[in-house]
């Protein structure tokens, strides 16, 4: 035991002298190691700023055995000036053999143009977040640490295609040269056209920093925004002091409720876990993107605890949480590649050889992996989609440009089947909670607003109130809106991919000048029973038709003859009279075989002919029950009482089906075309607000004279009557409706004009168009067009006023039940009756079959002799060889012990 102790101590030893000898040697080089001076220009008054200082100086401290890197900080105060001068300070006083900070491209393009900077090819490494681009070969000093935010554009626009928003607002602080070219909106449009969506407008507010009272700005400029259509606002390129300040005032201003969505790139999401409770309650239901990393390492955790020490030695009075974020990661990293680089210089170090070093990095730092690519970070990034509620804020899904949207922070991003489906996406994404603490997704836009809404005309003098109906109510003092083309409109609005703040207004011209006015922009829509036709298209479009229309006639009808002399057989059907007919015979056979069976006298056995005809009377005379012969078998009478219920039912509805038929009369239209109506100048009536007057006189050729207009649906009937009128002409759903009203003396008459349906009216180019008739064809496809119609309309509520007497005749259907119970019966007395018959007879039944059976073997006897004979003799007297081919020939000799045994019975 002692023995393995001290082997295993001597292990340990030899493994401890090993390191010594290994870090000696790569450290041989810097035996006097020299000051390194790294330039750091940062922000020190925010946050990003702070956590970067921290990180740096631990990471000088950690490669502090090999190198001896001094950090000359520079505050830049959040402006690009600032930045730039104190770069300059850094390379021309200090001679600084690197820089680091949150320096643009442009920034140390204007860098590069100094003499000193050309001479020494400083390189820069930079922490803030540009578009990807390709270096200038000048700039190959110029390396990106951070993502470029092309990934970010491409995230939020990846999100903004999934909730299916098309229009969405920027917001960002101006706070470099890259916000000022535009260039973050250049991103974001380019991003956003791919998906089908746009920036519709985008604010840029000036360096929190640099304004004394910033919130007063930040509220005048939030209430531009509340009155604009789009409701989906992306934040980006903002420092967190802008954030906190703008969320206050957009919680203030109530753009933090139902209806509004936000979205903040990873400046802003990656400090989440610093800011605290009262910030993220302005934030509630706001989305973020954030930076992927691995924070389950024992190499982050020693590091966080290491970070939260030192940021709170340093920062005491500051209140935020001191957890590290990206940034700090990030800057540790950037410290960690500029002291890799100058270790493993063989040489001197210079300007050119660090920065080809540092390009050539390769290693796995706190942040992920560090390596570059024509001078940008190599790896591409993972966003964590967050979403704030409660305290805090929770991951819902992540997002990578290779593979879109991911299930969990442990993917292989190399395994394609990891990708979530659209189901999955729509499971993950659903469960956001939205601002007003709602999981309704926001529209995201709207067209018109609740201070100008849009002006939807309709028409107040419809004559059919089931349409469009405009009443005023005075207790309420103000006017109601209702009917069938209301509904349509304001369910297929709720189908639409956005809010629309719109209010009715009553027109009380006719349907064409409706038109006109949509197009003279007086209304931005019209609403109601308007027919599409093509002299209307010139002055705007329609949209998808919500019921289908034609022209039809509708003229009074006239009583038709009763000109059939037989009526009282179309009570029933030919199958039914038929069937009739069997089942009387058939119950009179059945009972006279029963009785006659049972011995009754009055069923006495007579000649073929009056055997028929008894049985035909008593057929006939049992309908009426009116038969002399005393029925005495049970039998017969179960088959006589079923009889009877038939009999009793069967006569009560032919009786009430011949009523009806003499009763009802029977209608047709009193004209039955257009061209009698022509030919006779007859006066015919037409809707005076619609389009059908020009119709009748420019396409079915009627005399203007002969048209007349009609402004309430009362007055046609009252022209019927009095005989102004022949016919009157609507669309065919206004037909529906008035035979609906109407049920009595009208009908349709001739063919039906196709024409379009019934539509809304918008302007041309409207988009409005286009989104309504996509939500009428999914409410015709959902049924609840149809349920609209049944519900509203109701044209089923009148019967037909021309009901033809073949409609009212009954077939065997109704009776089919008590048939099959007689049947039954009839069937069971038919076998008893049998029964009966077979046993009274028994003896001459018996008889008759050994008559039979002796007649059968005298003749096979015979053939057998005859057979004998004719072949002894050669004569053929059939055709055939034998009579019985196929029987053998000891069968054909007759018994003739049993010949004389019969002939001795007889």
């Amino acid at each position: 035991m002692h023995i393995l102790q001290f082997s295993f101590f001597l292990y340990c030893c030899s493994c401890c002298l090993l390191l010594l000898l290994v870090e000696s040697k790569t450290c041989a080089k810097h035996q006097n190691p020299v000051n390194i001076s790294i330039g750091v220009v940062i922000d020190e008054s925010s946050r990003v700023g702070k956590e970067q200082r921290i990180a740096m100086e631990l990471a000088v401290h950690d490669f502090s055995h090999c190198l001896n890197l001094v950090l000359h900080f520079k505050d830049s105060h959040g402006s690009s000036p600032r930045s730039a001068f104190a770069a300059i300070d850094l390379v021309n006083h200090i001679e600084v053999h690197a820089i680091i900070g949150t320096i643009t491209l442009q920034e140390a393009a204007s860098l590069s143009k100094l003499q000193t900077l050309k001479k020494s090819n400083i390189p820069i490494i930079s922490t803030s977040s540009t578009p990807q681009e390709v270096l200038a070969p000048k700039m190959l000093s110029f390396i990106q640490m951070s993502t470029p935010i092309t990934y970010q554009m491409q995230c939020i626009a990846a999100i903004v295609a999934h909730f299916r928003w098309r229009k969405v607002i920027l917001i960002h602080e101006q706070r470099h040269n890259f916000s000022k070219s535009s260039r973050l909106i250049t991103q974001l449009s380019n991003s956003l056209r791919f998906v089908g969506a746009s920036v519709e407008h985008h604010f840029a507010f000036p360096r929190v920093s640099s304004l004394s009272n910033p919130k007063p700005l930040i509220e005048q400029e939030l209430k531009k925004l509340k009155n604009s259509s789009v409701q989906v606002f992306v934040v980006a390129q903002s420092s967190l002091e802008f954030a906190v300040i703008l969320f206050e005032e957009a919680k203030k201003l109530g753009m933090m409720e139902k209806g509004y969505a936000w979205i903040i790139s990873d400046e802003i999401s990656n400090l989440l876990d610093s800011v605290d409770l009262s910030v993220l309650h302005n934030m509630q239901g706001v989305i973020g993107l954030k930076t992927n990393y691995v924070d389950t390492g024992e190499r982050f955790r020693e590091f966080k605890s290491r970070f939260r020490r030192r940021y709170e030695e340093a920062y005491p009075t500051d209140e935020e949480n001191s957890t590290p974020s990206i940034y700090s990661l990030r800057a540790y990293d950037a410290i960690w590649t500029i002291s890799s680089a100058l270790h493993n210089s063989e040489t001197k170090i210079d300007s050119t050889t660090l920065v080809s070093h540092i390009s050539s990095s390769n290693f796995e730092g706190i942040s992920g992996k560090i390596s570059f690519k024509n001078s940008l970070i190599s790896n591409k990034p993972i966003f964590r989609i967050v979403n704030v509620m409660g305290k805090s804020y929770r991951e819902v899904a992540l997002w990578s440009i290779e593979f879109g949207f991911l299930r969990d922070l442990n993917i292989d991003l190399h395994r394609e089947g990891r990708r979530l489906s659209s189901d999955d996406v729509t499971e993950e994404l659903g469960s956001i909670y939205w601002p007003g603490n709602k999981q309704i997704v926001p529209k995201g836009w709207t067209i018109g607003s609740n201070e100008k809404p849009l002006r939807i005309g309709i028409p107040a003098k419809c004559i059919f109130k089931r349409f469009v109906n405009v009443t005023y109510d005075p207790g309420q003092n103000r006017t109601l809106i209702s009917g069938f083309s209301i509904e349509v409109f304001e369910a297929a609005v709720k189908k639409l991919p956005y809010e629309l703040h719109y209010v009715f207004v009553p027109y009380y011209g006719s349907y064409d000048e409706l038109v006109v006015e949509v197009h003279n922009k007086r209304f931005d829509a019209a609403v109601g029973d308007i027919v599409i036709t093509a002299d209307r298209y010139m002055y705007a479009e329609f949209s998808q038709p919500y019921i289908e229309s034609g022209l039809a006639m509708v003229v009074t009808v006239k009583p038709g003859l009763k000109e059939s002399k037989f009526i009282a057989l179309n009570a029933f059907t030919k199958k039914m009279w038929i069937l009739l007919a069997v089942m009387s015979m058939s119950t009179g056979a059945v009972i006279w075989l029963s009785e006659y069976s049972a011995g009754n006298e009055q069923f006495t056995k007579t000649s073929f002919l009056e055997l028929i005809g008894s049985v035909l009377w008593l057929s006939v005379t049992i309908l009426s029950f009116s038969h002399r012969e005393h029925i005495e078998t049970s039998a017969s009478k179960l088959v006589l009482a079923a009889w009877i219920c038939i009999v009793f039912v069967v006569g009560a509805s032919f009786t009430a089906v011949l009523s009806s038929m003499m009763t009802v009369p029977r209608l047709q239209p009193s004209i039955l075309d257009i061209e009698y109506l022509r030919n006779t100048n007859a006066v015919v009536a037409c809707d005076g607000n619609a389009f059908v007057d020009q119709y009748l006189i420019k396409d079915l050729h009627f005399k203007p004279g002969n048209v007349r207009k009609f402004y309430s649906v009362d007055d046609y009937p009252k022209a019927f009557e009095s005989g102004d009128i022949k016919a009157a002409f609507f669309s065919a759903a206004h037909v529906k409706v008035f035979l609906a009203i109407y049920c009595k003396g009208y009908t349709t008459s001739g063919p039906s004009f196709k024409i379009g349906g019934l539509g809304s009216v918008f302007p041309k180019g409207s988009p409005l168009t286009i989104d309504i008739s996509e939500a009428i064809l999914k409410l015709t496809q959902s049924g609840r067009l149809n349920e609209l119609e049944n519900n509203i309309l109701s044209f089923s509520n009148c019967p037909s006023s021309t009901t033809k007497a073949d409609d009212m005749k009954l077939g065997d259907e109704p009776f089919s039940g008590l048939f099959q119970v007689l049947g039954g019966i009839i069937g069971v007395t038919t076998f008893i009756a049998i029964f009966r018959l077979v046993k009274m007879h028994w003896t001459s039944i018996c008889n008759f079959l050994r008559k039979a059976l002796l007649m059968s073997r005298i003749y096979m006897w015979t053939s057998f002799v005859l057979t004998e004979c004719c072949s002894r003799f050669g004569l053929t007297l059939f055709r055939g060889n034998t009579v019985h081919p196929n029987v053998p020939r000891g069968e054909m000799e007759p018994n003739l012990a049993a010949i004389q045994l019969a002939v001795n019975h007889k």
